[in-house]
């Protein structure tokens, strides 16, 4: 996903995530914001030293409270997102999401949200693809790009394209 709106752009902030793709009875664990009513995909930045996986298990547990089973984890792809940074008119921000199938374990935790995410309302719900895509595409007074918003339909569509999620 390139919006090619950063070529003025002298400085660079590189943020990659892992995120989980958790399905049970054809509903998929999605992060949903009460506050502005959209889905993620539960995951979040990987850590200067961690591991991909180290992060996608770590990041699905605060976010979701779930815990990653991980020989369940699969790798599924990754979206790659470069546009002009939001908070500076001189920095391209570029990101690879990478995205993993996994399963996780019955019970549930505490989920530990940053101030963000815990204002914003984050909630876990197991929801119909076709339900949090048609939300992601009306967000609106959000302060996100629609660019995270269209990457989480990307893959969603996908996992219905590949009969993941029937």
């Amino acid at each position: 996903m390139d919006k090619k709106d950063y070529d003025k752009c002298t400085k660079e902030f590189i943020r990659n995530s892992a995120r989980g793709i958790i399905i049970e009875n054809n509903k998929v664990a999605m992060i949903h914001s009460l506050k502005y009513d959209y889905y993620k995909f539960p995951g979040g930045g990987i850590e200067k030293g961690e591991s991909i996986i180290d992060a996608l298990i770590r990041e699905t547990e605060e976010e979701a409270g779930l815990e990653v089973i991980k020989d369940t984890i699969r790798e599924y792809g990754y979206v790659h997102r470069i546009q002009k940074s939001n908070h500076d008119d001189d920095e391209v921000y570029i990101q690879d999401n990478y995205y993993y199938l996994c399963s996780v374990e019955n019970k549930r935790v505490k989920q530990k949200l940053d101030d963000y995410e815990a204002e914003e309302g984050h909630s876990l719900e197991f929801v119909d693809p076709l339900k949090a895509i048609e939300r992601n595409r009306c967000v609106k007074n959000s302060p996100y790009d629609n660019m995270m918003f269209e990457r989480e339909i990307k893959v969603l569509e996908l996992l219905i394209k590949e009969k993941l999620i029937v």
